[in-house]
């Protein structure tokens, strides 16, 4: 079982980015899921997070511009990234606080690999 994250790449000032973070395996659902970001030389931080039932929760600095949905079916998290500023560049990752296995014990606090977001002119 995996979270694959991807999306992120180089995006002038106003831009827009899509990331998706997307579980692999035998998986029969996946509980609160959240996207954090890591910026050289600070702490990671919770970005936007969702939780099974579609219930969201964001930072401060990304309400408005920022979106996180999910599709249960397709075990995907998306991240829709609008009007992105020079502040927003950092390595992305995505999280599961609980993976449900299909014949096996839950997997606690799954990262994904992180996808770089440069935002730049």
């Amino acid at each position: 079982v995996q979270l694959q994250a991807s999306g992120g790449g180089l995006v002038q000032p106003g831009g827009s980015l899509r990331l998706s973070c997307a579980a692999s395996g035998r998986i029969f659902s996946i509980n609160y899921v959240g996207w954090y970001r890591q910026a050289p030389g600070n702490q990671r931080e919770l970005v936007a997070g969702i939780s099974r039932a579609h219930e969201t929760n964001y930072a401060d600095s990304v309400k408005g511009r920022f979106t996180i949905s999910r599709d249960n079916t397709k075990k995907t998290v998306y991240l829709q990234m609008n009007s992105l500023k020079p502040e927003d560049t950092a390595v992305y990752y995505c999280n599961a606080d609980r993976i449900y296995l299909i014949g096996g014990a839950p997997m606690y606090d799954t990262w994904g690999q992180g996808t770089l977001v440069t935002v730049s002119s």
